[in-house]
């Protein structure tokens, strides 16, 4: 496999910013994890905070914008901890709303991936996804260089986006590096780690209605996502989202506090410390925006989410209070692109400590009552639904938390009736 040069986080969030602002677009800083659309609990896509602009209401003088987003997802929280999933993780994006053209999009990704001033990634290792008909954006790729056989097509579910069954929508092309034969997959597309999807181009062009047809927009609109873990992996040699040089540091403040070793043979040990780096960038940031811990909405996934890192923390033999120190650390590597995590650092740190305190005098009492039900259990007995909710009630155990504890002892939990 060809050579290509390393690049940290940071420089590639600046290096990503200035090639597209050379173009003609703006430079927007990241929305709050809050956001201003009411429809969404937190940031979830760069795309968020140019709602207004590609509805036509807001206009900008300028062809696009471009901006490196916070953004938070727990829709799969048992995930988080393998080597792929994150809850918080930086979008870089531009964005178009009329300005410029898909073919500009393509032709500027291609320049941004490839050239030595840039990324610099090798072409052979570069593979493209179009939707099914799409001919034009395959056209595109073709003319910039790229092999037919590194070009292919896929249907609706992978290539195609849209808000909700009517509105806005259209075709979107997925670019993808191709790690190696040491990674299983064998193609594009598959559940595979070899060939890594790093960024997505949708072209939003068309507006579907009830009765299904799809009329052209008034303008075509561009709305690009690259993970920034994801390609700070790939352009540091590394096989996944946690072995960047942001989520690294973070495992090694793990290692040091536990006394335990990353990838020493223990899959048990190697996920929670992925868990710790992961919840406890996450709950630094959130509490950066203004959210507190509590019952409901965002305050109850900020919960959620410390309680889950205390956990893990006390399974790797963490037995003093020690969110504040991996917020400071988040602080150190994030604090340069993110001022206002320096300007709260003594609220993050506050409220994390006395937020685990709190739930460390009900942490032992909650799992002590939880390993004696769990061992009344046989087979594949079922965990009731009212001893869930008792932990959730009684001991603020997270649904989720007790859920994890049930699987290590074999068991599920009833959840309807829990819920």
């Amino acid at each position: 496999m060809s050579n290509y040069k390393t690049m940290t986080t940071a420089e590639i969030r600046e290096n990503f910013l200035a090639f597209f602002e050379s173009k003609g677009c703006k430079v927007y800083p990241s929305s709050s994890l809050v956001p201003s659309d009411p429809s969404l609990l937190l940031a979830n896509a760069g795309m968020n905070q140019f709602k207004e602009y590609y509805q036509g209401i807001k206009t900008m003088k300028e062809i696009g914008a471009t901006s490196c987003q916070k953004c938070l997802r727990t829709n799969d929280i048992d995930n988080i901890g393998d080597n792929r999933h994150l809850s918080f993780f930086e979008m870089l994006g531009n964005f178009s709303f009329g300005g410029y053209t898909k073919r500009d999009a393509c032709t500027w990704a291609m320049e941004f991936i490839s050239s030595p001033e840039h990324l610099g990634l090798p072409l052979d290792r570069l593979y493209f996804t179009v939707f099914t008909d799409d001919d034009e954006a395959a056209e595109i790729w073709h003319s910039l260089g790229v092999a037919e056989d590194h070009i292919s097509r896929l249907g609706e579910e992978d290539n195609f986006w849209a808000a909700g069954p009517t509105g806005p929508c259209g075709p979107c092309s997925e670019i993808y590096f191709d790690q190696g034969p040491e990674f299983s997959g064998e193609k594009p597309g598959d559940d595979g780690d070899r060939y890594l999807e790093f960024w997505n181009l949708v072209f939003t062009q068309y507006d579907r209605q009830e009765d299904g047809s799809m009329p052209e927009l008034p303008h075509r609109n561009i709305d690009t996502g690259m993970g920034l873990e994801r390609i700070a992996a790939i352009m540091q040699h590394a096989g996944s989202n946690y072995e960047g040089d942001i989520m690294t540091s973070l495992i090694e403040l793990g290692e040091k506090l536990s006394g335990k070793h990353y990838q020493a043979g223990n899959e048990e040990v190697d996920r929670s410390l992925r868990i710790l780096a992961d919840h406890s960038r996450a709950v630094s940031f959130m509490i950066g925006d203004g959210i507190l811990p509590g019952n409901e909405g965002r305050s109850y996934i900020l919960r959620r989410l410390l309680r889950r890192a205390v956990y893990h923390g006390r399974l790797v033999g963490i037995q003093k209070t020690f969110m504040a120190e991996y917020a400071d650390e988040v602080v150190r590597l994030l604090g340069d692109a993110y001022p206002e995590l320096v300007e709260k650092r003594a609220l993050i740190e506050g409220i994390l400590t006395a937020e685990e305190e709190r739930f460390g005098t009900t942490l032992e009492a909650g799992e002590s009552k939880l390993e004696d039900e769990l061992k009344k259990l046989t087979g594949d007995e079922r965990l009731s639904g009212d001893v869930a909710f008792l932990l959730h009630d009684t001991y603020g155990f997270p649904i989720d938390l007790t859920r994890e504890i049930a699987a290590r002892a074999g068991h599920v939990v009833n959840e309807a009736q829990f819920e």
